[in-house]
Formats: C-alpha cells, structure tokens, sequence
C-alpha cells in the first residue's frame, strides 16, 4: 500500500506494508495518536461546548434569571419546553449517523453546524412560549447528529482501547458548559432592562457572542467544509508511513471486519439484544446529567440561596464533573477496563441523590448535588467507549451508538418533568435513584454476558481449529464473527488460544 500525490491509498504488497509497520515503536505509536489528538479532538470538543450549552444552559439559567416569568411558562410550560428538544433530537440519530457514513464526516458534520447556527441566530426572536417550543423542536433537530457522530468519528480513528479517554475529553465539553454557564449567567443577569431586553434575553444573546454561536457559528460551518478530515487513508497531516500504520492499527484492532455500507449491517444493529442492555444503561445516566443541566440551578435556588448565588454554585459540581470525567476516562482506558468503572461512579452519583433525597439543610444537599456530578458525568464516555468497542463493523458501530444515545436521550423528556415538587424535589431525586439503579444491573448483566460470550467463542474457535488467518471468512459478521473478542479486561484473538 503506498499514497499517492492525491492522498489516495493504493495497493502495495503486503511485505511492504508488514515493514512499515514494524518500524514504528511504542514511543513513536504515542506520538501519532498524539497527533491525531491535536488534530480532532478540539474542534470537535469546541463544537459540543457550544451544543450543549444551547440545548440545556441556556434554558436552566435562564429561567432563574426570569425567562419563566417573561414568557409566562406557567405550570408545566417550562417542562414542555426543556422536553420537545429531544422528540427530534432522538429519532434523527440513527439515520444522522448512517449519512455520516455516506456522505463522508467532512461534509456531514458541518452541515449539522450549519443547519444549527442558523437555528441559534434566530432564537434571540423568541418573544412567547409558542415560539420558544418551536425554536427548541428545531434546534433538537438540527443538534441530532453532533453527539453520536462524533463518537462515532472518533472510533474511526483510534483502536478500542484508546477511545474512551478521546470521548472523556469530548464529553468533558458538556461539564465546561454548565460552568461557563453558571458563571456567564451570573454576569449577564445583571443587564436586566439593557437596550429593551430582560436579563434572560441577554443570556442567550451573550452566549452567542462569547461562544461562537449564531452567525459565528455558521461563518464556523462554512470554514469545516474546507478543514475536517475523513478518515485516516486521506488524512493529509500524516506522513505515508503514519497513514499506513494508523489504518494497519484499525484494520487488526477491528479483526478485519467490514466497512462498507451495506443495509444488513444496519439490520444487525438494531436486532442485536446487546445493544439494547447497553441503552438500559446509558438511559439511566442520561436522565441524570440532563436533570443536573436543566434543574441545577433551580435546585440550588430552592435550598434556600439566592437567584444570583444559585448561578454561581453551580459551577463546583460541574468543574469537578469535568475533573473527574478526564481523569476516569484515562484510567479506563490505561487498565482497558469499562464495565467496573460504570458500576463504581454510578454507585457514587446514587449515594449524592441518596443525600440530596435525605437531607433538608442547604450544606450537606449542596454536597449531595457535587457528589451526584462528579459520579454521573464520566460514565457516559466509558459506556460509549465500551459500546463502540463490542460492535463489529464501522457502520454497525455507527448505528450502535446511535441507537444507544437516541434513545437513551428520550429520557431527556423524563428528566424535563420529574422536579415538580419544590423545594426538597423527592419526586425527582427518588427518580433518578431508580435509573441510576437500573443503570449499575444493565452494566452488571452487561459485564456477565460479554464474558459469557467470550468464552463461548473461545471454546469454539478451540474446537474448530480456527484461528487469525481465517478472518476473511466471517468480515461481514461483525462481533458475531468467531474471532471478535468483547471488551472486557483485554482483547484477545483466536490465534491466542
């Protein structure tokens, strides 16, 4: 294989290929996923700051600041209005994520900015709760693709055993959000009666013009077009020798699989049992993180703080969620391990609404309320990461991740509706400590059955006599092929055993 002017691949023997490969050492492996890192991960985390800050911040600082008033969402209108964002948001994942592959990531992913930005700028128009539902409808719809596309993006580009730190730092955008958040809406909340606007208005005006959001962000859209890269054959900031070894490390970290589009491995995703343990999972620590972005500053408001203050206190919960999103995410990844680490921060998210369910004094709730962000926010990028790791083929990994964060994020309209019922909101925290429940039996059933499976495979391939050399023969398969090994503490092949 060698590359040509043009940055195309072309066939070459596979001595040639063998030799290329083995010249590279562990420290020189580091230093081209390094930069792979430089090159995809800030944009990309740019881009989900932004998205986030839009689909949840926005509309939970803003309703301290006096938008619930303004717009008088009376009763449940505010709900309605937090909720609609994900009816589109969740069905448009899957064939989000389709076209990402038809189209190609580099055309896909701007287009989604695009179609977002022009949303956003128009969202300063919002003068009632009719307009806001509708603006929320669309940018529901417009938002689809970002999150499941680019994980999806990113397992194009890194072998299983290295993606969960990528998404930790993804996702981390998320937990920036809601401290920039706090922080901005704190400030800006002060501008009350400015230029004719109330200080909620003023929120989302200035989220656009700090974050690159509106109009910037569509100037943004139309640079990608121009400067996101495909996949690793035609990445022109790799020499031809680090192409070649990136899609040899891909190729054998994949067993081989297939990765062409073909509607049955769309099929295979959505009839595949695993898939839908892993979105009992993830559904769970969905509604939690979407209630802690939507109702963070509401709760803090109700323990007794002030509207201003209640802004500020909610950044400690969001930046050690951020700390800790980072920092289990690489561990995760150094002991190539996911299950456990699940288990274990969503055990401690449980015992921050256990406390927040239990305790009426401001102090040890406020506790409560960081404990549960520091546990909730870094189980997202471990259980992508180990979704995207046990589903074989790259489109079958994409509707994968697709299906498990569509609908998982159908419980964003449970978490719009669950914290009715201030100021001690029992309703709402002994709701979520019964998904964040199902969430630790999900991961635990998960656990057992990827081992399971595993060792069923491996008793087979014994049996058979089959080994490595034989891989063209199950490509189409995906993880069903006898040489797919489930992420549990290692990967291991049939050649192994």
């Amino acid at each position: 294989m060698s590359i040509s002017p043009d940055n195309s691949i072309k066939k070459v023997s596979s001595v040639e290929e063998k030799n290329v490969i083995e010249e590279f050492s562990p420290e020189e492996r580091a230093r081209i996923l390094r930069k792979l890192d430089w090159q995809l991960l800030p944009f990309v985390t740019l881009l989900y700051l932004l998205s986030f800050l839009d689909r949840t911040n926005v509309v939970g600082n803003a309703k301290v600041a006096g938008m619930a008033k303004d717009l008088d969402l009376i009763g449940f209108r505010y709900n309605i209005a937090a909720a609609v964002f994900f009816i589109l948001y969740s069905f448009a994942e899957i064939p989000s994520n389709v076209a990402l592959k038809l189209f190609r990531p580099s055309r896909w992913i701007p287009s989604i900015m695009l179609a977002w930005g022009l949303v956003m700028t128009l969202m300063c128009l919002v003068k009632s709760f009719r307009s806001l539902v509708i603006a929320r409808i669309f940018l529901g719809l417009t938002e689809a693709g970002l999150f499941p596309g680019v994980t999806y993006y990113i397992s194009l580009w890194y072998p299983r055993a290295e993606q969960a730190k990528r998404i930790a730092i993804f996702f981390s955008a998320a937990t920036v959000a809601g401290a920039f958040g706090g922080l901005l809406a704190y400030g800006i909340e002060r501008m009350e009666g400015i230029g004719g606007l109330h200080g909620w208005q003023w929120i989302a005006i200035c989220f656009r013009q700090f974050c690159l959001e509106g109009i910037l962000t569509i100037i943004v859209a139309c640079v990608s077009f121009f400067f996101v890269h495909d996949y690793p054959e035609t990445a022109t900031f790799l020499t031809q020798s680090e192409r070649l070894y990136v899609v040899d490390m891909l190729k054998q970290d994949a067993n081989h699989l297939s990765t062409h589009y073909d509607i049955r491995f769309v099929w295979q995703a959505m009839t595949d049992y695993k898939t839908y343990i892993q979105v009992g999972t993830n559904i769970g620590l969905l509604i939690s993180i979407y209630a802690i972005a939507l109702f963070m500053p509401t709760i803090i408001n109700e323990l007794g703080f002030s509207a201003a203050n209640a802004q500020l206190l909610t950044i400690p919960p969001f930046v050690a969620g951020c700390i800790f999103t980072i920092l289990v995410g690489f561990d995760s990844d150094k002991r190539n391990l996911r299950g456990p680490y699940i288990t274990g921060c969503t055990g401690v998210a449980l015992i921050g609404y256990i406390i927040l369910y239990t305790q009426s004094k401001p102090g040890p709730s406020y506790v409560g309320a960081v404990i549960a962000a520091t546990g909730v926010f870094p189980t997202v990028a471990v259980n992508l990461a180990w979704a995207s790791s046990n589903a074989g083929g790259d489109l079958k990994r994409g509707v994968v991740i697709a299906m498990i964060i569509g609908f998982s994020n159908l419980g964003g309209i449970c978490s719009s509706f669950i914290y009715i019922d201030p100021p001690r909101f029992h309703i709402g925290h002994g709701t979520i400590i019964g998904w964040l429940s199902l969430s630790i039996i999900c991961s635990c059933i998960a656990t057992w059955n990827y081992n399971r499976l595993n060792k069923r495979k491996e008793a087979f391939c014994i049996k058979e006599g089959i080994t490595d050399d034989r891989r063209d023969e199950f490509r189409d398969l995906g993880d069903d092929s006898p040489l797919f090994r489930y992420n549990l503490l290692n990967f291991v092949s049939c050649s192994n055993t």
